[in-house]
């Protein structure tokens, strides 16, 4: 376990003496139902079902979840989609054009977009050939400004999972908070990291209901850490941050975790007839490891069969510009239909 972490020494100056926004709903939780009579937050007082401020803490919500993860509620943090998550992470600990942050390209855009909309130096660090964290050379870049180390993991768009070694050494010789990006973590056969937090107080586990749950469209994301980490968080989250129409269809989604399993095990299996098929076309040169619901597969010309895809209709994203990826293109796992036509249209191909 790594010691001399103290969150106090991350924490911006101006957030350690901020006095959060307090709502109507923060201020009186509802202990008596609905014989309750609400005439303190100037809403329209006539029902439609979504006419009152929806729960500022979704109460209800990370009750389920926190059970679902086995941790607290008070180490839940939701927000709108992983990317107010993320945005948040770099309010709360990064000064803007003082402080820096480390990520591991090629990787999941937004982290270099947030910096550079928080002014944060991004120290990017690429991953190694085989697509594993460089520890040597990360642990060169860190200085006493550096507050977060993003990883994503299974990591977009490589696709694979990072060993368990190189993510406890940066665990162990990093004093910044480590950010774990689960976006993936329910195609993989890996465990995730949020077990791990009672080990690990500078631990930050992101994950979402976009992928595997198939909510993309509700926008929430959802963070995991110490409780000194999300009461932090929570300084700054804004007031209802997520919606009541999201809480209860996430509600309801996470209640039937059957039909996610259904999901999930439907889409690996796609992805090996995928797999299979794909080998079979003669300018794919190398299909990547996936630990996660999309392929990236190296082509002769990424551009050119890029554009001939687009022209029949089926989109796919072209990699080739990011670090290691050169003719790469990223293939979604679709649906048994989808995923013929992509095939059958590659086949076709010259």
């Amino acid at each position: 376990m790594m010691v001399n972490f103290n969150i106090d020494t991350l924490v911006r100056e101006n957030v350690k003496n901020l006095q959060p926004y307090a709502s109507a709903r923060d201020e009186f939780k509802d202990a008596r139902g609905n014989d309750m009579v609400f005439l303190d937050a100037n809403e329209n007082p006539f029902d439609n079902g979504v006419n009152r401020y929806p729960d500022p803490q979704q109460r209800v919500l990370k009750s389920k979840l926190a059970a679902i993860k086995n941790v607290a509620v008070e180490q839940i943090l939701l927000g709108n989609g992983s990317d107010e998550v993320l945005d948040l992470l770099f309010r709360a600990f990064c000064e803007p054009n003082q402080d820096n942050i480390i990520t591991l390209p090629p990787t999941y855009g937004m982290y270099g977009v947030l910096a550079g909309i928080n002014a944060n130096e991004n120290r990017t660090v690429l991953l190694t050939d085989d697509f594993e964290p460089n520890i040597e050379e990360i642990l060169k870049r860190i200085d006493n400004k550096t507050k977060l180390l993003f990883i994503c993991s299974p990591n977009n768009p490589t696709a694979n999972s990072f060993s368990d070694e190189s993510v406890m050494s940066l665990l162990n010789n990093f004093n910044g908070l480590v950010v774990i990006d689960e976006a993936y973590i329910d195609f993989s056969e890996r465990e995730s990291w949020v077990r791990r937090l009672s080990e690990f107080p500078n631990l930050v586990v992101t994950q979402t209901l976009s992928k595997a749950y198939g909510m993309a469209g509700i926008r929430l994301g959802i963070c995991i850490a110490s409780t000194a980490v999300i009461s932090i968080l929570n300084k700054i989250k804004p007031p209802y941050n997520v919606n009541e129409l999201t809480q209860l269809r996430a509600l309801d989604q996470i209640s039937t975790p059957d039909l996610t399993i259904a999901a999930v095990t439907d889409i690996l299996d796609q992805r090996g007839i995928l797999i299979n098929a794909l080998r079979q076309i003669s300018f794919i040169s190398h299909i990547f490891k996936s630990d996660a619901n999309f392929l990236l597969v190296r082509v002769d010309d990424a551009e050119k069969r890029y554009l001939q895809l687009i022209g029949k209709g089926i989109v796919v994203r072209n990699r080739s510009r990011q670090p290691l990826c050169s003719n790469t293109l990223r293939f979604t796992v679709g649906t048994p239909t989808e995923n013929k036509r992509l095939i059958s249209t590659l086949k076709g191909l010259e």
